[in-house]
């Protein structure tokens, strides 16, 4: 992207993003370094009345800053829930196959990957810088550990996972996409990939997959308790049978002292109970300390505001992005918060704030990130929106001008509607465009 000779870049590093609007809806400065966020300092009120700093260490602003014009900064968006091996981003075009059950939906994957000539990695690259253009800062991705890929996609993505560092934090969930109990040798490879790159343990459908609830969990959990590692448990079961073993998981997780380590994916039960099993559910979820993850499906979702009034963590990630299992999906998180709140009828200018931390601060917390947040000592991994609210931010569209990591400019600073907000030129080419459709 080149720019006339007289238009001022952006700093790699800035020291403060002036006149920002803050998440609560102040305007401030943001003071920056080392990598973190060091003051924020309130700009004036309509009478006149300078702003308070929320620490002393605030400093003049100097060259290296950026005026940002009100847009909103928010903390990075969080994307709790992907398949980096899956994508077809950086591929041809493949038509979507037709399939009507979860297995079959498998036996299609399985068939497609060994004639994708574009190797996991380089597809899961596109995925990556697609993310970090949008604003993503962490994403949890599952991996497939089966009979016949064994390791191999592990590989690939711990490689990924390391090459995009300083750019996009990653963790990694061994997947059981084949099963467990009915898979030979996968608890083996489970137990392998804790010991070479993945960070957690995944499970899927203990019920309606493995038929063998129990011998499903008994894996899973051992795993986890050998390990050290958190837990995130694909479940499509509906109904009785789904949220039996949601209770099931939370026992589990309260007997073995994982409160805020396990995560449930999907949970689609909860959105087709009544409201008595419903309730002693999410009562047991919260108790427990048992988050949930929701994409949004296309069928039911679990409540989301009824599952946060009785305490259960819920929170946001993409799921799958343009590969076998659907040909849709940006990798958007603010769109993913849009998703949500158009299947959950979040309306309000709180339910649109309820929506954005579902992809921001509910899944930090659900992923154990430290130093997360838009405070003075918290990591500068931020996202400037063109935006001038929250609420705005989910229902709008809106493009991100802005994408900072550890303090350091990532990603992109297209043309915008800002008039005081310069130009940006970041190693690698033109920022404001996916860099797997440049």
């Amino acid at each position: 992207m080149s720019h006339p000779a007289d238009t001022p870049s952006i700093p790699l590093a800035p020291e403060v993003l002036r006149n920002a609007t803050l998440p609560d809806g102040r305007r401030a400065d943001i003071h920056l370094a080392d990598g973190q966020v060091t003051a924020l300092v309130e700009q004036p009120d309509k009478a006149g009345r300078p702003g308070r700093p929320d620490t002393g260490r605030g400093s003049a602003v100097g060259p290296g800053g950026i005026d940002l014009g009100g847009a909103l900064v928010l903390p990075a968006l969080v994307d709790g829930h992907a398949h980096l091996d899956k994508t077809l981003l950086g591929a041809p075009w493949q038509p979507h196959p037709t399939s009507a059950t979860l297995r079959e939906h498998i036996a299609n994957e399985r068939a497609l990957r060994t004639s994708v000539d574009v190797p996991v990695a380089d597809r899961a690259t596109a995925l990556a810088n697609r993310m970090v253009s949008l604003g993503t800062g962490h994403v949890r991705s599952h991996v497939d550990i089966d009979p016949d890929v064994r390791l191999d996609a592990l590989h690939a993505l711990v490689e990924v996972r390391e090459k995009f560092r300083d750019r996009l934090g990653t963790q990694i969930v061994a997947f059981p996409q084949s099963g467990v109990v009915t898979a030979p040798g996968v608890a083996d490879l489970l137990d392998a990939a804790l010991s070479e790159g993945a960070d957690l343990i995944g499970g899927l459908d203990p019920a309606g997959f493995d038929g063998d609830v129990d011998g499903q969990l008994d894996i899973v959990f051992g795993l986890a308790e050998r390990h050290g590692a958190g837990i995130d448990i694909h479940l499509h079961d509906g109904g009785v049978t789904g949220t039996r073993q949601l209770r099931a998981i939370a026992e589990r997780t309260a007997a073995l002292g994982l409160n805020g380590t396990v995560t449930v994916s999907h949970a689609y039960a909860l959105g087709e109970v009544e409201a008595p099993e419903l309730d002693r559910t999410a009562t047991a979820l919260a108790t427990a300390g048992v988050a949930i993850m929701t994409n949004g499906p296309r069928r039911s979702m679990p409540p989301v505001l009824r599952l946060r009034d009785h305490g259960v963590r819920v929170f946001a990630g993409s799921d799958n992005i343009r590969d076998t299992w659907w040909p849709y999906g940006t990798a958007d998180m603010l769109e993913r918060a849009t998703v949500i709140g158009l299947q959950g009828d979040l309306m309000t200018d709180e339910e649109l704030r309820y929506a954005a931390s579902m992809a921001t601060d509910e899944a930090a917390a659900a992923l154990g990130l430290t130093g997360y947040g838009l405070a003075p000592g918290c990591r500068a991994d931020l996202v400037v929106i063109a935006a001038g609210g929250v609420p705005e931010a989910v229902a709008a569209h809106p493009r991100r001008l802005l994408v900072l990591h550890g303090g350091r400019v990532v990603g992109p600073a297209p043309e915008n509607d800002f008039p005081n907000f310069p130009a940006i030129s970041v190693p690698g080419g033109d920022a404001s465009a996916p860099q797997e459709e440049r």
